[in-house]
């Protein structure tokens, strides 16, 4: 498993290096702050990443970094779902084409309703910020990991929150929420993460 850097110690380069597909591994500290794993050939082409790029970059890399429960059927696809107003546009599709999940193909879907479909990643847009715990309280299957950068997510039970610190995007991690769905957090990326919430009312750790 490719291992991830320390964030402290990174910085957002204004040119990227042209890597080759399918496996394109590099430390994404040639791409973001903080963190490092599988660069998608889209992403690698790109001269700047815009905010929703790098967005879209830490949504199939938490891919790797997980681990789902037994259950899913190796040739079906795996999903990634925006529910609400999308801001990704093409991005999301552009980074996801031609890249894996293991031996599974990773693909965006837009949805209204977090019951609509099956996703392996669900995540919960900006316009979605009024009702976002509504959204959470309603899903009532395991292996879904939530994802948004609606303020305070994961203090209300949200998987993984994006958050921007020292003009970079970083992530926490509600590791209690995570696991109570079924889902195993690599190490290493909670390593990276600003903020690993362990419990409703313990401790947090700021790696």
């Amino acid at each position: 498993m490719t291992t991830f850097p320390n964030p402290a110690s990174q910085v957002l380069p204004g040119r990227m290096k042209r890597l080759r597909r399918p496996r394109a591994v590099a430390a994404l500290a040639v791409l973001l702050a903080g963190f490092g794993g599988v660069a998608p050939a889209a992403f690698a082409q790109q001269n700047k990443p815009g905010e929703y790029q790098v967005k879209a970059v830490y949504l199939y890399n938490f891919a790797k970094f997980i681990d789902w429960p037994p259950g899913a059927e190796k040739n079906s696809p795996f999903t990634i779902c925006v529910l609400g107003r999308d801001p990704f546009g093409s991005v999301l599709d552009e980074t996801l084409a031609g890249e894996t999940v293991g031996s599974r193909k990773p693909v965006a879907r837009r949805i209204a309703s977090a019951a609509e479909t099956k996703c392996e990643i669900l995540y919960i847009s900006a316009s979605e910020a009024g009702r976002a715990k509504q959204v959470l309280a309603s899903i009532d299957k395991p292996g879904i990991l939530t994802v948004s950068d609606v303020p305070d997510f994961t203090a209300n039970g949200g998987m993984i929150q994006f958050v921007l610190m020292d003009n970079k995007i970083r992530f926490e991690v509600n590791l209690a929420a995570a696991e109570k769905a079924g889902l195993t957090v690599s190490s290493q990326l909670l390593k990276v993460a600003t903020v690993v919430r362990k419990g409703a009312s313990g401790p947090n750790t700021s790696p």
